[in-house]
């Protein structure tokens, strides 16, 4: 039995299979909220009580650096470390790797129904590959080709400087150095950015927050999808839909950052929560025109296909090569 875990600030999602040759014939499946434990230990041992069994090998992906075999994550108080999680629920074979890794490695895996193209573009063979995926914060990572397949690494790329390209960003950035000191891509390209994008409009008089918005705001702790439900509704409400235009715009402009430090002609892939509840937005200039507008480099940035991944469990099916892996890597030693 293969357990598998996308371990994120919101949420947690876990699976289990039992086939090497069939790794997305999972067994069965559940979805926690991570808030709501105190540790992943914790949240484990309560799965396991709902669904028992004796696990043989895991694979734990997280929102989070992973370094020496333990992981913190970004915006849940985790610790979590392999020889812990090995002991404690006695399995033999367990892997913690970075979340976006995980999604990375399950894009040599995605069909074409798992993915939606945004331009022309087309993919070069053994070429780079970057990966971005907005959700509570902001992932990146990339996959090189090793002659015979692709391989992921991680990145903290999402917490690199946040570079503003228009008026209203160079405002913003301001706004932000002000309030958190140094500004990162994710405090502005995220679930989290969302939020803060907001509250710097709000804060600006950019426009003016309705009652009804205001309310629905002060009675949940997670204001960004009612922003972007908002900005997305037959009439707009304006100040939300200004914030979604500059989250799609920090979005397009990261996406080309990263295909050009990656020089990455095999594609840029969009994950996360967030890209597929914006799809036809993203459709538009407001992504395309910073993701291309690079300058001497526009014609290259033409070619690089750019995707949103739909598939919600890509993280999982990540987890589950990586499981795959590990076993050969293990019988490989046993050999």
């Amino acid at each position: 039995m293969y357990l598998i875990a996308d371990v994120g600030g919101t949420k947690t999602n876990l699976a289990v299979f039992s086939s090497a040759d069939r790794p997305t014939d999972w067994l069965f499946e559940a979805t926690y909220s991570s808030q709501s434990f105190h540790s992943l230990e914790h949240l484990l041992n309560t799965f396991l009580t709902d669904h028992p069994t004796q696990i043989d090998a895991a694979c734990f992906c997280v929102a989070g650096p992973v370094l020496g075999g333990k992981a913190t994550i970004t915006n849940l108080p985790w610790l979590i470390e392999t020889k812990k999680l090995q002991d404690l629920f006695e399995i033999r074979n367990v892997n913690v790797i970075n979340d976006l890794t995980a999604t990375a490695q399950s894009v040599p895996h995605l069909t074409d129904s798992d993915l939606h193209k945004l331009n022309h573009g087309r993919a070069k063979q053994g070429a780079s590959i970057a990966v971005l995926a907005p959700g509570t914060g902001l992932g990146e990572a990339y996959l090189t080709w090793d002659g015979k397949k692709y391989r992921a690494y991680p990145s903290e790329g999402g917490h690199a400087d946040f570079a503003a390209t228009t008026a209203l960003q160079w405002g913003m950035l301001q706004y932000f150095q002000e309030k958190f000191g140094h500004v990162s891509f994710e405090r502005v390209c995220s679930g989290l950015g969302i939020a803060n994008i907001y509250q710097y409009l709000k804060h600006s008089g950019y426009a003016e927050e309705p009652e009804w918005l205001a309310k629905k705001l002060q009675q949940t702790d997670d204001p960004t999808p009612i922003i972007v439900s908002a900005a997305q509704q037959a009439e707009p409400n304006e100040l939300c839909r200004t914030v979604l235009n500059t989250f799609i715009e920090i979005l397009g402009a990261e996406a080309g950052n990263m295909a050009l430090k990656l020089l990455a002609a095999g594609g840029v892939y969009l994950g996360g929560g967030i890209p597929p509840r914006i799809l036809p937005l993203l459709k538009g200039e407001k992504f395309y025109y910073p993701y291309r507008n690079k300058g001497r480099f526009e014609d290259f940035l033409d070619t690089v296909p750019v995707y949103v991944i739909l598939n919600p469990k890509a993280a999982l099916l990540g987890a589950a090569y990586e499981v795959i892996d590990m076993l050969q890597k293990a019988a490989n030693m046993t050999d």
